[in-house]
């Protein structure tokens, strides 16, 4: 499979002849070249309702007829809307013909959006495993995500003030055990500017792995 970060929470999924997109957030997106006409997904994978995250879902969704996946009541939002979705709650696991997609908790809110809860993603894909953290801060259960299958990757924020920290997800990073970790949800606005190196210090060597913006990479 091929895996592109487009800065932000915005990453591409090309796999089996699929486009998957999770957290399209494109117009906007001070990182990216893309635009939103560069795409036609076929799944989009949304981790919870802020506008950072959903972006140009609908706008997409709309064009290619893609399929929204998220948790179930920001899912139902959608079905009313008149979109395809699949909407598992909490621990609940859709399975396509490209891999599964399991919905998993994050700690964060979206109260000012009243559309579900936030979530991380699990994904399993050509017997990969990928940890998509979204919005979060620290807690203990993240290493429950590679209970049965060490992760091979891991997208982790490091922005901190609406997310952890390049402290708290070093120490995240050290957690789960990922074969491989990338830093992502930083820099994008002013509260959450960082210095990347701020985490990678705190990074065991062999995780470490630096994704380039709009440049795809095989997993």
């Amino acid at each position: 499979m091929k895996i592109t970060w487009h800065g932000h929470a915005f990453i591409e999924i090309q796999v089996a002849g699929k486009q998957i997109l999770i957290d399209p957030f494109i117009t906007g997106n001070p990182f990216t070249k893309t635009r939103p006409e560069n795409f036609n997904p076929d799944y989009i994978l949304l981790t919870h309702s802020h506008h950072d995250h959903v972006g140009d879902t609908e706008e997409l969704a709309k064009k290619s007829g893609a399929t929204i996946v998220t948790e179930m009541d920001m899912a139902n939002d959608y079905a009313q809307k008149g979109f395809k979705v699949e909407g598992p709650n909490y621990g609940g696991t859709v399975h396509f013909d490209w891999g599964d997609v399991k919905i998993i908790p994050a700690w964060h809110t979206t109260a000012n959006v009243p559309l579900g809860m936030a979530t991380g993603l699990a994904l399993t894909i050509e017997g990969k495993l990928i940890y998509i953290a979204g919005d979060t801060g620290l807690f203990s259960d993240m290493k429950l995500v590679g209970r049965k299958q060490q992760i091979d990757l891991a997208f982790l924020p490091i922005g901190d003030y609406y997310t952890m920290g390049p402290d708290d997800a070093a120490y995240a990073a050290s957690l789960i055990d990922a074969k491989k970790v990338i830093p992502y949800h930083f820099n994008t606005f002013p509260p959450i500017k960082q210095d990347v190196n701020d985490f990678w210090k705190d990074v065991p060597e062999n995780m470490k792995f630096t994704a380039e913006i709009d440049k795809p990479f095989e997993l």
